[in-house]
């Protein structure tokens, strides 16, 4: 049973985010359970190498549960933020080319690898702060600052493709 509690983890994720789309956005539930969801994320890893239960279903498993929230996230937030047309137009941009990198990554080397780099780490952590801030911080400033993380390190992402040093 041990083997299988960081796949639950991941797993709660999945049913957590979803639960978030019947919750009121910004309300106290829902800040809630979007940390109870975020917390899910920063422990399944941490306790699937100390229990040696590592797996490719585990991580396969991550994957969906990460793109589960950010797509729940998407849905819930988005329309709450209130900034210029050319950042979400910058946002974008560098969206469409993580995907594009991912793609190609898929192509040569025929699985979908996600990089752990510092810089993702701490695009994924500003990010996850974004929601938390909607109601006390200026969006414009929030949002330029996650674009300018975004841009390097999706630069970074670039760079480790096109030398093939990925960063797992």
């Amino acid at each position: 049973m041990k083997k299988h509690i960081a796949n639950v983890i991941t797993g709660s994720r999945v049913f957590f985010s979803l639960l978030l789309l019947f919750i009121p956005t910004l309300s106290e539930w829902f800040y809630i359970l979007y940390l109870v969801t975020g917390f899910t994320d920063l422990i399944d890893g941490t306790i699937a190498r100390r229990l040696g239960a590592e797996s490719t279903f585990g991580s396969r498993l991550d994957t969906v549960s990460d793109f589960t929230f950010l797509i729940v996230l998407a849905v819930k937030i988005v329309p709450l933020v209130r900034v210029p047309v050319w950042l979400w137009v910058w946002a974008i941009s560098l969206l469409i080319i993580k995907l594009g990198n991912i793609s190609v990554l898929f192509l040569f080397r025929r699985k979908l690898i996600s990089m752990h780099t510092t810089l993702n780490r701490l695009t994924g952590g500003v990010l996850f702060i974004f929601p938390l801030s909607l109601t006390y911080l200026d969006n414009v400033y929030v949002f330029s600052a996650i674009c300018v993380l975004l841009t390097a390190s999706t630069l970074q992402e670039i760079i480790c493709t096109a030398t093939d040093k990925t960063v797992l």
